[in-house]
């Protein structure tokens, strides 16, 4: 068995001409209005194609077909340009290419844009290369000023809402980490859910505690009763946490003596025969406390 890699593209990037590619797919018409799409040509007007077509090479005479890029061909050809680098695909296979879409995380954007400024690119610039308002950047570089660590560390591959960030700088870096924890735990990462996190904040908890709790639509009185129920819930859910070890381990083995009682024929057929509602029970339990199933 030979150990050569086969590469599955051509390693040097081509210059073709625009007229001599096709598209596989048309592109819808509601697709070329949408700010994805806007974006892109944004990007190109600005600072160029900064990522070539893919393309596959078919028969002489023929034109070449694309595999990945048909928003930026498009949008090449929408501006008037007669050449486009790309890239030289072996196969004609598109499904290697765009098979997993891997949206950028908001942190990771805040980062990219810090880094991009530092580097000497201005606000107004990367804000027209997005297509966005300058105001925007400057809200994406401030992102995690007032943030705690932690909480960067749980949502760094998270795409969260910018607002849910506003919110939680409302918040000491305690209460932070424990919303944060809340949001995952609850799998909710919408800024309904945080700003009803911060409703239910005490207020020597929150980053400015001598200013006066406003969240829209709530009263005092009912700030004042999410706050009840929030303590009664989180330490509901530590006295849950604390036992859960033990309570899965005294499962584990009460499942195991069952199971060996279950597997005996002459008691396995007295309980189908006396007590068939609890041999029921009891396979059930051997069941769902088996550790060898997977989690669901």
């Amino acid at each position: 068995m030979s150990d050569d890699i086969h590469i599955a593209f051509a390693p040097k990037i081509l210059e073709l001409r625009l007229s001599d590619i096709l598209p596989l797919r048309q592109i819808p018409s509601q697709v070329l209005t949408s700010r994805r799409y806007a974006r892109i040509v944004a990007s190109i007007a600005t600072v160029g194609l900064a990522e070539p077509l893919v393309v596959s090479k078919q028969k002489r005479g023929q034109p070449y077909l694309i595999l990945d890029g048909h928003l930026r061909h498009h949008a090449l050809l929408a501006r008037g340009d007669e050449t486009v680098r790309c890239i030289l695909a072996d196969d004609d296979e598109a499904f290697t290419y765009n098979k997993r879409v891997n949206r950028l995380a908001t942190v990771q954007e805040h980062y990219m844009i810090d880094r991009a400024i530092k580097r000497g690119a201005s606000d107004e610039l990367i804000a027209k290369s997005l297509g966005v308002d300058v105001n925007v950047v400057r809200r994406r570089q401030n992102l995690l000023k007032g943030i705690a660590p932690e909480v960067v560390e749980m949502f760094k591959d998270r795409p969260i809402n910018v607002q849910t960030f506003e919110v939680l700088k409302k918040m000491k870096a305690p209460r932070q980490i424990e919303a944060a924890e809340l949001m995952i735990s609850a799998n909710n990462f919408f800024h309904s859910y945080v700003k009803a996190l911060l409703a239910a904040t005490k207020r020597d908890d929150l980053a400015k505690p001598d200013r006066k709790k406003r969240i829209g639509g709530l009263s005092a009185e009912q700030m004042a009763k999410m706050e009840r129920e929030m303590e009664n819930l989180t330490r509901d859910m530590k006295a849950v946490e604390d036992a859960f070890g033990d309570d899965v381990l005294s499962l584990v083995v009460a499942s195991g003596y069952i199971g060996k009682l279950l597997g005996n024929e002459h008691i396995s057929a007295y309980l189908e025969r006396r007590h068939p509602e609890i041999s029921s029970q009891f396979r059930t339990i051997v069941s769902a406390a088996s550790l060898e199933q997977p989690a669901p």
